[in-house]
């Protein structure tokens, strides 16, 4: 960092360095925030410099010569703006994402030294609590692997396909947690849960990777538990499907529920 490229602010701004002068301001600009600082204090003064009446402004003042300096130092501000703008803008915003970025990081530091990182307080940890309910382990229920889904469940196997998945559908206030288990699928594939709505459009809740063993299979005989989120409310939830995904985007539907 060199005190000429903190003096470039002003000539950077005007649009008058050349490309080799430009691009070394602008690798400096990165991570200096000072300049970028500056340089974004300057543009409102660019954009008044290039709406100026050169005429008008000449014709005040008292030496010719002056003033044709000062109209040549303007039209040259009005030609170079635009070209200049664009590049501008686009080393100002990321000198200021950097600059932001190190001004969250610091917060963020600040917060550890504080300790504030390391405990919850009782209404944070409700509310978290309160978010989504947790997936149940095996204990004897009627579900794929003796589990019981929050919420109403549903079930379903496709005679094609063999493979099974028990539905927990359960009200939130932001909208539906979707809890699901899948059996008797091998791999390896590409899936994910697609939820379609009572107007026939649908949406990607969820996507997932399925291994050689599969799930649910004599090499894996757990079933995958899985949890997804929509906005939707329940009563606008008319299926769910599970579908595999291949290499060029093309979908098969593993098995709908209900």
């Amino acid at each position: 960092m060199t005190q000429e490229q903190h003096f470039d602010v002003a000539s950077y701004a005007l649009g008058v360095l050349d490309e080799r002068d430009a691009s070394r301001f602008e690798d400096h600009l990165i991570d200096c925030p000072s300049c970028a600082i500056e340089l974004e204090s300057l543009l409102p003064v660019v954009d008044i410099l290039s709406d100026v009446d050169a005429d008008a402004l000449v014709a005040t003042e008292q030496s010719r010569r002056d003033g044709l300096m000062l109209k040549t130092m303007i039209g040259e501000v009005k030609r170079e703006r635009r070209r200049a703008n664009s590049r501008r803008l686009y080393s100002l915003a990321a000198a200021v994402v950097v600059f932001a970025m190190l001004s969250i990081g610091a917060l963020f530091a600040g917060g550890q030294w504080l300790g504030s990182s390391d405990t919850q307080s009782p209404s944070q940890q409700a509310r978290s609590s309160k978010q989504l309910d947790p997936l149940p382990l095996a204990d004897g229920g009627t579900g794929i692997g003796g589990t019981k889904l929050p919420g109403e469940h549903l079930t379903a196997t496709d005679p094609r396909t063999g493979v099974t998945a028990d539905v927990g559908l359960l009200g939130k206030d932001w909208g539906t947690q979707v809890s699901f288990a899948v059996a008797n699928i091998e791999g390896p594939l590409v899936c994910r849960l697609v939820v379609v709505r009572t107007d026939g459009a649908s949406e990607v809740l969820s996507t997932w990777k399925v291994g050689e063993k599969g799930w649910g299979t004599a090499a894996q005989p757990e079933p995958l538990l899985l949890q997804a989120v929509t906005a939707l409310p329940r009563e606008d939830i008319a299926h769910l499907q599970i579908q595999s995904v291949d290499s060029k985007g093309a979908s098969e539907t593993l098995v709908r529920v209900p």
